[in-house]
């Protein structure tokens, strides 16, 4: 069970296999077609697969200067507590460093936050910069 990954989009059935696993579309209500559109639109990501299956996946929006937000970092559940979340991520993170990129940010899934806090990532406090538009 050798494990592989791609900087490629992966086949975009085995993503929205990966997808759903999340539960996240019961909010964003996304067609596969527009998971696509969106993946492409990625600056680089990282697709993680084990036997040919896709196990785990990343991605990155930048503009490859000063900002890259970490955006769908998944390991299918069969997948998960194996490392594979961290080899992602930090196959996100040296992209980043590789490009000077002196702001790197990224969306929390609920229940997560020990796994990034134990790779470098903080929280930002409550009076930090940002906000999200809620209409």
């Amino acid at each position: 069970m050798a494990l592989t990954f791609s900087n490629d989009l992966p086949p975009l059935e085995g993503f929205w296999e990966l997808f759903l696993t999340t539960g996240w579309n019961e909010k964003y209500r996304l067609s596969a077609a527009e998971l696509r559109q969106a993946l492409q639109s990625s600056w680089f990501l990282v697709s993680a697969y084990e036997d040919g299956r896709l196990a785990g996946f990343g991605r990155l929006v930048s503009d490859g200067i000063l900002h890259a937000m970490i955006y769908e970092l998944i390991v299918a559940p069969p997948y998960q507590n194996r490392g594979i979340g961290s080899q992602i991520l930090e196959r996100l993170i040296d992209r980043c460093r590789e490009h000077h990129i002196r702001d790197i940010q990224l969306f929390c899934a609920r229940g997560k936050k020990a796994f990034y806090e134990k790779r470098g990532f903080i929280a930002r406090p409550g009076e930090a910069p940002g906000m999200q538009f809620a209409p």
